[in-house]
This record gives C-alpha cells, sequence and structure tokens, in this order.
C-alpha cells in the first residue's frame, strides 16, 4: 500500500524576517496536529504527490518473527495449505506466529514514515516544508520489505497490455496463467472461505494488498503478491485465482481462511526499539522430527523470554493497557482482525499524544493468556546541530552551539522519546533567538542502532550586519478638503543593527529618525541599544538579559489637551533624552521580571520648539492664557530625573484559531530616588488585569473560524510623593476608554479603568461589541495646577460601541456618554 505524503509549510514573518520551518512526511491525519501551531508560526498545508515509499509489515510472533519460513526459501506454491502439511500449520498455530500489514506505514492511522527508507526517513521539519531524512536505506525493514514486495513499482511504462484469451467468467488459478503475457487487472476482490461471502472495501485485510485496479503485471508478479499475502500469518491459508472478463482484463480473486488463536485474558506492552532485530534461525522444521520440532519451540520460546527481560518499560499508561485487556477478554478469539484493532488502539494513542515515530513492530505469546505486544516508540538516540550556508550547503556556523542547545526542550536530547510538540517548541524557541533565517528540525532513522531516531537540526544564519533607510511623506487635508502633502521634505529613519556579537546572541542597535531628513536637527530622535543576553554565563540556566540604551524622543503630551467645551488648545510637546539600564529575567516562558535604572531629561517645549513653563489656553478674546498648570517640577521647563523601575509580567494567553485565549496580568513600579531637580521622591504603580474568555469549543485549524471570547479589562494606577504633570496618567483614548481623544477625560494621580468587549465570529471576520469606563477617583485636583479643571474635563467617562477587525484595522464606532455624541474611528493594532 502506498503511503500517503502532505507537506505541511510553516511560514512565520517578523517584520521581514521569513522563517520557512519544514515538512514532514505524514498521513492526513498529522495535518490536524500542525493547524493548531498558535505561538507565533503561521502554518500553511499543501497536499504533494505520493512518495511512494513503503513500510515494512508489522509482525506477530512467539519466539522469532517468522521463524518458520523465511523469504528466501518461500516455496513457488500458490496455496499456502496444500503445500504446507498438517504438522506445519500445527506450528504455526501453536508458536502464534501472525504478521499484522500496514496501510500508509501503520495503518490508517500513521503519523510518520518512521522506517520507510529510500531517504525519506522519519520525515520532519525540512526545507520548505515538512520533509523526508536525508539517506539511507532505511534499515532492515525496507530491506525486508524489498524482498517482500519485488514488484513494488513494476508497473510498466508502456501502458500496453494483452488480452487474456480465456473464457468469460471461468475461474482460473493463477499458476495457470501464459508466463508470457502481461494482464490488466480490472478489480481485486476477498473471498472469505469460512462464510463464503465476499469481503467489504473496508476490511483491513485490503491493506496487504499491493495490486491496483488498472495495474499490468505478469504471472510472476502474480505468485509474488501471494507469496507475499502467504508468508504474512495472517492467514491459515490462501489463494489466488483470475476471473476473465470481456474487455480483456482480469479480475483477481483471492480466497483465504484467517488466522486465529486461542483467547487471552490480558495485553502487555514493552518497548524494543534499540533491542538489535530478532533472524530467523534457518532451520528446515520439515525434515525435523517431533521431539526435535518440540525441542526447537522451547528454544524458541526462552530465547524469547531473554528478550523480554532486555526490554524497557513503554510510556503508555497502565489505564490504557487495562482497557485494552478488558477489551481482549470480551473477543471469543484472538483473530488477525483482532490484532489489528489492537494495534490501531495503541498507535492511536502514540499519535494522539505526539509521539510521531511509535510503531507497534510485533506480536507475541499468542497462544497463551498474556498477548505481548513489542513497540519501536522512537528513542533519540543521538542530536546533531548542522549550520548551512545560503545554497544549504554545511558549513562552520557563528553562533556558539550552547546558545542552539540552551533553547532545546529537554525531551528532544538524546534518551527521550521523539515528539511532534518539543520539535515544534525547539522551532519556536530557536526562532525566538533571532539569529537564523531558516530552521529545520528533521527526525529521522538512525542507520546505527535499529528503532533509534536521530534528530537533525539545520540552522542558515542572518547576516550579522544590517542597514535600512526609509523616508516618508505625510499627507493633510488642503483647503479644498481634498488631501496635500504637508511638506516636500521628507521625514523617515535611518537604522543600523549588528547581531551576534562574538557569537554569543549580543547585539547593538541603532536609529534614528526625523520629520525632516534635509534639516534634522528641529526634531531628531534617536535610539542606541546594546544587549547582552545570558549574563550569568550560556553555562547558567538562570536566564537573564542586560540591556543598556541611550534615547531621545518627542511625544505631543495629552496632560495638556482641552475639554469638549474648550476651543483648541496650543499642544506642549515632552522631549526626553537620557540613558536607561536593566536586566530582564524570564522565569517561565510566560513570566518575566524587569528592573533597572533610568536617569532622564524632560523638556516641555511649544510648537515652535520653545521652552514652554506653563500650559495654555484659548480666551474668548482670542488671546492665550499662560498661568496655566506648571509643565515641570522644576517650574523652569526642564527636569533632571532618576528613578528605578520594575515590570513583572505573567502572560499565559495562547492564539485559538488567530484569537487569544486565556489571561495576562502587568505590574509596574517607578520608584524616585531624590536625584535630580529639586530631589523628587516619588512611587508610581500601575496593575493591569485581562482575561480572555473562551465561551465555546472549536475545531482548530488554519481556515476555521476563532471562538466566540469575552474579554474583561482592568486597569489601576496611583502615585504618591512628587508628580511632575508630565508623569500624571491620562484618561480617554484608544487604549483608555474609546470614544474619546488621548486625555480628554483628565489627568490625574490615581484612575481606574473597567472594559469588557465581546467578540464574534461573523461571515470570516471577527466582530465585536464594547462598554468601557473610566475615573480620576477624585484624584485630578492633586496633580500640580490642576489640569483637568483648567482645561475643562469630565474627569470620568463611559463609552460603548460596536466594532470589526480586519486584519490589523480596527473599524469601530464609539458612543461618548458624557456628551450623547457618537463618531468612527479607524485604529491600528489590538486594543487589549
Amino acid at each position: 500500500m502506498h503511503a500517503r505524503t502532505y507537506c505541511c509549510t510553516c511560514i512565520f514573518t517578523l517584520a521581514t524576517l521569513t522563517l520557512i520551518t519544514g515538512m514532514w512526511c505524514a498521513d492526513s491525519c498529522l495535518i490536524d496536529h500542525f493547524d493548531r501551531l498558535n505561538t507565533g508560526l503561521s502554518l500553511g498545508i499543501q497536499q504533494k504527490s505520493a512518495c511512494g515509499t513503503f513500510l515494512s509489515p508489522v509482525t506477530a510472533s512467539h519466539g522469532h518473527k517468522n521463524s518458520f519460513l523465511s523469504k528466501s526459501e518461500a516455496p513457488s506454491s500458490i496455496n499456502q495449505e496444500s503445500l504446507l502439511p498438517n504438522q506445519l500449520r500445527f506450528l504455526s498455530k501453536n508458536m502464534g506466529i501472525a504478521a499484522i500489514g500496514s496501510i500508509a506505514g501503520v495503518a490508517g492511522e500513521c503519523l510518520l514514515q518512521a522506517f520507510s527508507g529510500g531517504g525519506n526517513g522519519c520525515g520532519g521539519w525540512g526545507d520548505g516544508g515538512f520533509s523526508g531524512g536525508s539517506g539511507g536505506d532505511g534499515g532492515s525493514w525496507h530491506r525486508y520489505l524489498e524482498r517482500l514486495i519485488p514488484f513494488a513499482n513494476a508497473e510498466a511504462e508502456d501502458r500496453s497490455y494483452d488480452s487474456h484469451g480465456l473464457k468469460v467468467g471461468s475461474s482460473r488459478n493463477i499458476t495457470k496463467l501464459n508466463a508470457d503475457k502481461r494482464y490488466k487487472i480490472s478489480g481485486v476482490e476477498l473471498l472469505d472461505k469460512r462464510t463464503g461471502n465476499i469481503v467489504g472495501l473496508d476490511d483491513p485485510f485490503y491493506e496487504l494488498i499491493t495490486m491496483k485496479p488498472g495495474a499490468i503485471l505478469t504471472a510472476a508478479q502474480f505468485q509474488a503478491e501471494l507469496e507475499n499475502l502467504s508468508s504474512c500469518g495472517m492467514f491459515e491459508s490462501v489463494s489466488m485465482d483470475a476471473i476473465p472478463e470481456s474487455n480483456g482484463m482480469l479480475r483477481m480473486q483471492i480466497i483465504f481462511a484467517e488466522s486465529e488463536w486461542q483467547h487471552s485474558e490480558s495485553v502487555r506492552c514493552v518497548n524494543v526499539g534499540l533491542l538489535p532485530q530478532s533472524k530467523p534461525p534457518e532451520v528446515d522444521l520439515m525434515r525435523m522430527t517431533d521431539k526435535e520440532r518440540e525441542r526447537f519451540m522451547k528454544n524458541q520460546e526462552e530465547e524469547y523470554s531473554l528478550r523480554l527481560q532486555e526490554t524497557k518499560p513503554v510510556i503508555l499508561p497502565k489505564t490504557v493497557e487495562k482497557e485494552l485487556s478488558r477489551w481482549i477478554r470480551g473477543e471469543p478469539r484472538v483473530t488477525a482482525r483482532v490484532l489489528q484493532r489492537l494495534r490501531d488502539q495503541i498507535q492511536k494513542w502514540y499519535h494522539d499524544n505526539g509521539f510521531a515515530c511509535a510503531q507497534v513492530v510485533n506480536f507475541g505469546n499468542l497462544n497463551t493468556n498474556e498477548i505481548v505486544c513489542e513497540i519501536v516508540e522512537g528513542d533519540i538516540t543521538k542530536l546533531m546541530i548542522q549550520f548551512q550556508d545560503k545554497m544549504g550547503l554545511p558549513c562552520e556556523g557563528n553562533t556558539n552551539i550552547k546558545i542552539v542547545d540552551r533553547e532545546l526542550p529537554q525531551q528532544l536530547k538524546t534518551g527521550h522519546i521523539f515528539n511532534i510538540e518539543a520539535g515544534k517548541k525547539a522551532l519556536r524557541d530557536i526562532n525566538s533567538l533571532g539569529l537564523f533565517s531558516n530552521i529545520e528540525v528533521n527526525p529521522r532513522p538512525d542507520e546505527e542502532k535499529e528503532g533509534g531516531i536521530v534528530v537533525e537540526i539545520k540552522l542558515k544564519e542572518l547576516d550579522q550586519q544590517t542597514a535600512e533607510v526609509s523616508t516618508e511623506w505625510s499627507i493633510s487635508p488642503g483647503g479644498s478638503g481634498w488631501p496635500t502633502l504637508s511638506s516636500i521634505q521628507p521625514g523617515g529613519s535611518v537604522t543600523f543593527e549588528h547581531r551576534n556579537l562574538f557569537g554569543l546572541n549580543r547585539s547593538i542597535f541603532g536609529s534614528v529618525t526625523s520629520n525632516n531628513l534635509l534639516n534634522p536637527q528641529d526634531d531628531l530622535g534617536f535610539k542606541m541599544e546594546y544587549v547582552h543576553p545570558y549574563l550569568d554565563g550560556v553555562d547558567d540556566l538562570r536566564n537573564r538579559t542586560f540591556k543598556a540604551s541611550c534615547f531621545n524622543s518627542r511625544k505631543l503630551s495629552p496632560v495638556f489637551t482641552g475639554g469638549p467645551g474648550l476651543d483648541e488648545v496650543p499642544t506642549v510637546w515632552v522631549d526626553r533624552a537620557g540613558l536607561k539600564a536593566n536586566i530582564t529575567e524570564n522565569f517561565t516562558r510566560q513570566s518575566k521580571f524587569t528592573y533597572g535604572l533610568v536617569f532622564e531629561e524632560v523638556t516641555t517645549r511649544d510648537e515652535t520648539s520653545a521652552i514652554c513653563t506653563n500650559g495654555c489656553r484659548t480666551l474668548p478674546s482670542g488671546a492665550f492664557s499662560m498661568d496655566g498648570p506648571p509643565t515641570t517640577l522644576s517650574d523652569t521647563g526642564m527636569d533632571h530625573v532618576g528613578f528605578f523601575q520594575a515590570n513583572v509580567t505573567r502572560d499565559n494567553t495562547c492564539f485559538i484559531n488567530g484569537t487569544p485565549v486565556g489571561a495576562r496580568w502587568i505590574f509596574q513600579v517607578d520608584q524616585g530616588l531624590g536625584i535630580g531637580s529639586k530631589h523628587p521622591v516619588f512611587n508610581r504603580h500601575q496593575l493591569t488585569a485581562t482575561h480572555f474568555l473562551q465561551l465555546k469549543e472549536v475545531q482548530e485549524g488554519g481556515k476555521k473560524a476563532p471562538p466566540p471570547v469575552l474579554v474583561l479589562h482592568g486597569r489601576y494606577g496611583g502615585c504618591v510623593g512628587d508628580l511632575a504633570a508630565y508623569d500624571a496618567f491620562t484618561l480617554g483614548g484608544p487604549y483608555s476608554v474609546r470614544g474619546y481623544n488621548m486625555g480628554e477625560l483628565g489627568a490625574c494621580r490615581n484612575f481606574l479603568e473597567l472594559a469588557t468587549e465581546l467578540r464574534v465570529p461573523i461571515f470570516g471576520t471577527q466582530t465585536y461589541g464594547f462598554v468601557e469606563y473610566g475615573t480620576d477617583l477624585g484624584s485630578s485636583k492633586d496633580v500640580r495646577g490642576n489640569p483637568t479643571e483648567y482645561f475643562r474635563r469630565a474627569g470620568s467617562g463611559m463609552s460603548y460601541g460596536v466594532g470589526m477587525k480586519l486584519g490589523l484595522i480596527r473599524a469601530e464606532y464609539a458612543q461618548d456618554c458624557n456628551t450623547g455624541s457618537g463618531a468612527l474611528f479607524v485604529r491600528f493594532g489590538e486594543r487589549f
């Protein structure tokens, strides 16, 4: 049975970085597993042509597999029952020898071509999609199957065939077919000798048949097919007839009697992954006496018992074994079909839990009260990390291997069982380093240790030095209402980065921005940052990163903003320039703690870039009132301040079909150190809590609709001590209370925000309704100069509305409950 192959391509795009994460040879049931990748990697599934590889049959034995009949010694007869005397059939019954055939590798539930050979290997995250391993003939399974099916791809390139020349409708044994003719088959059917009925096409025995309707085969190939069926141990007897049809083709009929064993009470599973494969003894049982045969069987049983002592425990839970034992006790006899169902149930548990290389390879002790199920679980025997150049050829990398190794999950290390989730986690964690343009995680069979898995990690490094220049022109409404260029002078930015210094993932980043690149001194902004990960050393498990930066930025202050009944208020700009150094410690993937020091110079300026000491407003006469709230703590328009800053984040959200589900907590505190203008000592803190509650379970997948989600959000902030006006909390805006402008509700020392949002997918688009409320808790009067009262702002407000998300854009209609008016807004990014 040809294995079906699907290709799964993972593409991760962050800014200008594209990550091709690999290809996987798997059955269709694997695709659902990869559609659930929700932590930063976007997956697209593409179906490719079948790879046409074969997987070995799973065998069942008591003692050695197929110990009484090796393929090289298989008789040329068509009917096993007619050629094997009663003694041999008695021997096969007592030794409990059977073979479980395979479909697409391991029945319909195979997730991975673990031992298919032909270079396809175990499959893996490969170049451009999930692809097979890079070489090897697949080990003894593949070599055994080559002998088993000599005509695996024997269909001739020449599609012509010979007419059978036989009487239509008359059944004829394949031994009587013309050896020189090439016959075309119209179909294959199985006839159960015991019941006399044709079995349905859904019968698992069809998995064993490699002949396909429309294939052109010779009599020798028919015979080889029959020999494969005869020696697999599934049948007590099997024969093959050809039924001529009027169109010149043959309909093949396989007559069989299913193998049966005695009733069994329990099932025991063992891991034989790294044990050497037992070889059938080269003996001629036909020439043995009864005593010699009995002694031989006893030796086989002893050897098998010793082999079981060398096996390892399986990771299959005991509860599953008990359920299987309970089920097997309900079967009156153990048959080949029962063993196939048993195999499928065991493999389903492994594959559902991500152990894609696990495979049932043998059943033993069939004529006893306890069936032994031998499983190859996919033990990792070797981990290889290889760097590649842009052409995909091996090369010496710049990155320290320890940097990559510490990002790998423990379950991907030597001695563990290979798991798909561990491979996906390795992709995410290695990608988070930001050092590689292409990452591949390829599991393949170990050619040296039978049943082992070699995990290959192939990496292509990004260029260490990059630089980028971008320009932009602003557009604003003209006098006639049509958009015009604000200025012919271009704005833009220049950025440069030198990453992975000394191969230890250290980096230097710099950027310069200006609204006028031709004369940048007016509003020049810059940032220079140095990042030093693994502060305690690469070998230390404590994950701390040191960052140091110098910066200069200019932002419009929402503190000095007019209320709804006030005419236009002159803007106040806040310039910040200084130094910042902090340490970030990651406790888990969801939790981190950042702490450090900030020293900055804060300058407030008006629209002409002159230093501004007070806020102002327009009087009814049209003149400006300059007696507004002081803009700085020093009353000079310029402050110097140093403070300690800390931030704790706990984020366990995940994405289900593109929408976040989970909870996020953020606590931040700024503590003044008494350094700077008027020696400010203050404590400024805020707590943010956001919960995304999934209201309905949905099927996960790349094109599936997201679940309905209820968002509950709350934020509290407070400040005690010396507080400059530019550091006051503001209410209103797209990330505070929607429906209001930035700071339109007030500026305060303490505040509380509450919001709820219901997200429902409609026609593939996420729509939502929301209600939000914010209040200054009566603390606006405690801000120097009381900007809230001066600019006639309410101090609290509520809004509600509806919206629709279109990619990164949010189109919202929000109702302002203070004035009773509504407006349409277009925003970018997420609210929460």
